[in-house]
């Protein structure tokens, strides 16, 4: 079943089926979980250690103006990578897709949920197996194409804490962090054979901490699948049945940016 199957699936499901003839219902929010898997964009927002800035806002106006309403506005800045946000493809890949470019089918999705907390709360250097994939899909089924993989790591726990999170707070040293992550060949699985629209991940990276080539950075931008990173609250999610709806500001020419992710649960 392609991901085009899974959102008219989806649409049957939370709006019902519509007499012939008439027309088709909206979709019934009130038959729907929806769950919010962001980290809040602020002043704690964790970045790469070597990111040269982070989040700053900064007030433009607040409070009455001299026609008597109540007035506010505010700049930002932040760089594309760090909080809840998406990877695109060029990130890593030459010539590779860039977020604006990015179709939202690879963003709108059903979503697989794989959870490796048991392992990395042993290992925080764990990397989801083959063997990892191959006992989720024995249980669950394969995993469909056109699929958002998300891995459970139970790292979100940890957030904002940079030292717990990441492994080192040293500001400026990314030579010395420590988290799980996906493996380069349960990357290859999910990505080239499964052919995953998207993967993601409740720590700082889908390449785990120690990692110095970002091969799963690699495959995937190659392959032209966008990641997505420091995600939130995937203890909510089920490990089979939900969608994701994953989109990030969409950057002209950008490499990646913030993104609001939030899962559609059927309730019924």
């Amino acid at each position: 079943m392609n991901s085009r199957s899974w959102m008219l699936l989806l649409v049957l499901l939370v709006a019902g089926c519509a007499p012939a003839g008439a027309p088709v219902p909206a979709i019934d929010l009130t038959r729907l979980e929806i769950v919010d898997l962001t980290h809040t964009l602020d002043a704690s927002t964790l970045y790469w250690p070597t990111s040269p800035s982070g989040f700053e806002l900064q007030s433009l106006a607040f409070g009455p103006t001299p026609g008597g309403y109540f007035y506010s506005a505010n700049s930002f800045s932040a760089p594309e990578h760090g909080g809840t946000h998406l990877d695109a493809p060029i990130h890593f890949a030459e010539g590779g897709t860039t977020t604006d470019e990015i179709p939202l089918s690879r963003l709108i999705a059903p979503v697989v949920v794989l959870d490796v907390t048991e392992q990395a709360a042993l290992d925080p250097d764990y990397r989801l197996s083959v063997d990892d994939v191959t006992a989720w899909e024995t249980k669950h089924g394969a995993i469909v194409e056109g699929a958002i993989v998300l891995l459970r790591t139970g790292w979100s726990t940890r957030w904002p804490d940079a030292k717990s999170y990441l492994g080192d707070d040293t500001p400026g040293d990314a030579s010395n962090l420590h988290f799980p992550s996906f493996g380069v060949d349960a990357a290859r699985l999910v990505i080239e054979q499964r052919g995953a629209s998207a993967i993601g991940i409740d720590a700082a990276s889908i390449d785990y901490g120690a990692s110095t080539d970002f091969m799963v950075h690699q495959i995937a931008g190659a392959a032209g699948v966008p990641g997505l990173e420091n995600l939130d609250r995937l203890d909510r999610l089920p490990p089979v049945g939900a969608v994701l709806v994953a989109l990030p500001v969409k950057i002209g020419g950008g490499s990646g940016g913030p993104a609001r992710v939030v899962a559609l649960i059927p309730t019924n």
